[in-house]
């Protein structure tokens, strides 16, 4: 009876996440005839593909540095920035519906914001005469979709690292005034040593939040940016690429990325929370 709560959750996870990761785990090793082989996986180091991982991993490392110290400044300014009272429950509920807008609406947004007849692009030209599209500027290119993925990593960096600041205790810092220390001081030799491990640790979520993503790149970019999401669906839809088989290889390799960078997170969150007892 006790089991009987969270056997949804149990049956859920298994129809959409277990089931579906061994369909794909088996057909990465599979031929179109479904025989045994590993030519999928060589096909994993060809150059388009190669490159492929390589520029999804750029996005979103920059995307998860940039988010982390965004976020984490933001965080900081409502937990010890001494702002007003509002301003935390305000951000908080903002970065809670931003973590999750994504896809479409997302890509749209950004289309609508700073496409080439976008608002603040129309702006900018009117009013400052300043041409964005003039400097090398694209919605569409590798610096666009950075920016488009900063738009829920800033909100979700903000909701992991709040907890960790909150968990610094004043104590701390009142030993560390008695004791002569500067703020420098009591940031590098106390704060940090104990907010590191949550800050490396969520932006380690913040990157594979970004590398799985799918629906965001697709709709904003089309094909012009091969990343990897966007090359597996390729592979798979039934267009001229069409090869399912290699599209599940390339998705066993975002597994296995993804999850490395989820152990790093849970491993740092476990070793953040032995500190902060």
């Amino acid at each position: 009876m006790n089991w009987l709560g969270v056997l949804p959750f149990l049956v859920f996870a298994l129809l959409f996440l277990l089931l579906p990761t061994a369909d794909l785990m088996i057909g990465a090793f599979q031929d179109a005839d479904g025989h045994f082989t590993l030519a999928n996986l060589r096909g994993l180091f060809e150059a388009n593909v190669l490159e492929a991982y390589w520029i999804s991993f750029k996005i979103s490392a920059t995307s998860a540095i940039g988010g982390g110290v965004l976020g984490s400044l933001l965080a900081w300014a409502v937990v010890m920035g001494k702002l007003p009272a509002w301003i935390r429950p305000t951000l908080m509920t903002f970065s809670g519906v931003a973590s999750n807008f994504a896809g479409v609406p997302l890509a749209f947004a950004f289309l609508a914001t700073l496409g080439r007849m976008g608002l603040v692009t129309i702006l900018l030209k009117s009013l400052f005469g300043v041409n964005l599209y003039a400097t090398g500027f694209s919605i569409l290119s590798f610096v666009g979709l950075a920016l488009t993925y900063l738009y829920f990593q800033i909100p979700l960096m903000v909701l992991i690292v709040t907890p960790a600041l909150d968990g610094l205790k004043k104590e701390w810092r009142e030993a560390s005034d008695c004791l002569g220390g500067t703020p420098l001081q009591y940031w590098r030799y106390v704060a940090l040593p104990v907010l590191w491990p949550s800050m490396a640790g969520a932006m380690l979520l913040l990157f594979a939040n970004a590398f799985g993503a799918v629906a965001t790149a697709y709709a904003l970019t089309g094909s012009s940016l091969n990343i990897v999401p966007i090359l597996l669906y390729a592979q798979i839809r039934g267009d001229v690429l069409h090869n399912p088989n290699l599209g599940y290889a390339m998705a066993l390799g975002m597994i296995v990325i993804t999850g490395l960078a989820n152990l790093g997170y849970m491993l740092l969150r476990s070793r953040s929370e032995r500190r902060s007892a």
